[in-house]
């Protein structure tokens, strides 16, 4: 009886484990027109509130555009849907240079390449679900 009662917790738990699978996704952020200076600056967002500004990115990166470091991979992240935004900081003072009306002066982007209206994209319109190994190819404009 004494044998049931030690292993009781182990199986459980083994029990627990195998019932609930544990899914990450493996994602890949590739910039191939980024020009060879400065650095470009990633943000992933999981969610539509923190991509409209009312929390924190998932995962964020800087990638050294003059060493030739044009994508990042963002491993583990948990199945379900992402967005991502980016801008090149061209001169590396660490910031998104606008003009005098607001405006980037320096090339930003957005997953699946969307495009905004007076704006950044829309959540709807950048993202994507992510499972297992996902890449996002990202044009800089």
């Amino acid at each position: 009886m004494k044998t049931v009662t030690a292993i009781a917790p182990v199986l459980a738990l083994a029990a627990a484990l195998s019932a609930a699978p544990v899914f990450a996704a493996d994602l890949t952020v590739a910039f191939p027109s980024a020009a060879p200076q400065g650095q470009i600056m990633v943000a992933v967002f999981n969610s539509e509130a923190n991509y409209g500004g009312e929390g924190q990115p998932a995962q964020v990166a800087m990638l050294d555009a003059a060493a030739g470091q044009t994508s990042v991979t963002f491993d583990g992240l948990p199945d379900g849907d992402y967005a991502v935004r980016a801008f090149h900081d061209l001169n590396g003072d660490g910031k998104m240079n606008t003009n005098p009306f607001g405006m980037p002066v320096e090339p930003f982007a957005f997953s699946n390449n969307a495009v905004g209206n007076m704006g950044p994209a829309s959540w709807e319109r950048a993202k994507f679900a992510a499972a297992g190994a996902t890449t996002q190819s990202i044009d800089l404009k």
